[in-house]
C-alpha cells in the first residue's frame, strides 16, 4: 500500500509521488539527478540506493532520461546536467529550471508550462517503470500501478 503522505496532487500529475530522498516510491526516479556527479544534499540522495534495489545501472538511468530528453526537445544549456529530464519537483519554482521551460514554451501560459512539464515527467515515470525488471521492485510496482491507476506499464 501506498503512503498517502508521499503522494501529490500537482497540474498534470494526479497521485505524483514526492521526491525520492522524501521517501516517494520508484516513479520518483523521474525527479532525480544525474548520476556521477556530487549533490548539495548528498547525504539524504536515496538515488544510487533506488536504482540498485530496482535493478537499473546508473548508465541505463542516464540513457532512459537522455532518450526522452532528445524526443522531447528537453536538452538545455541553462539547467543542471544539461536536460529537463533531469529536474526536480519544486512546484515553488526553480530558476533554472522555469527559465529552460520558458524557453520551450514560450508564449504559453505558466499553469500551462507546468501542465505539460508535470504531464511529461508523469510520462517519463512510467518509461522508467518499463524499464525496471527485478522481480521485488515489480511487486511494488503492481501496487503502484493498481493504486495509481496506471493502464499501460
Amino acid at each position: 500500500m501506498l503512503d498517502k503522505e508521499k503522494l501529490r496532487n500537482v497540474i498534470g500529475w494526479k497521485n505524483a509521488p514526492v521526491p525520492i530522498c522524501m521517501g516517494g516510491d520508484y516513479r520518483a526516479l523521474t525527479f532525480c539527478c544525474k548520476p556521477g556527479y556530487s549533490l548539495t544534499f548528498g547525504l539524504k540522495c536515496l538515488r544510487d540506493h533506488t536504482l540498485k534495489e530496482v535493478g537499473l545501472t546508473p548508465e541505463e538511468f542516464v540513457k532512459i532520461k537522455e532518450e526522452f530528453s532528445k524526443e522531447n526537445n528537453w536538452d538545455s544549456e541553462t539547467v543542471c546536467f544539461g536536460s529537463i529530464s533531469y529536474c526536480c519537483m519544486r512546484a515553488g519554482g526553480c530558476e533554472r529550471r522555469d527559465l529552460a521551460l520558458s524557453q520551450r514554451y514560450p508564449r504559453t501560459t505558466w499553469n500551462k508550462v507546468m501542465e505539460t512539464y508535470f504531464k511529461k515527467k508523469k510520462e517519463l515515470a512510467e518509461i522508467i517503470l518499463k524499464h525496471i525488471t527485478n522481480p521485488s521492485a515489480q511487486k511494488i510496482i503492481n501496487t503502484i500501478k493498481k493504486e495509481c491507476q496506471i493502464v499501460e506499464l
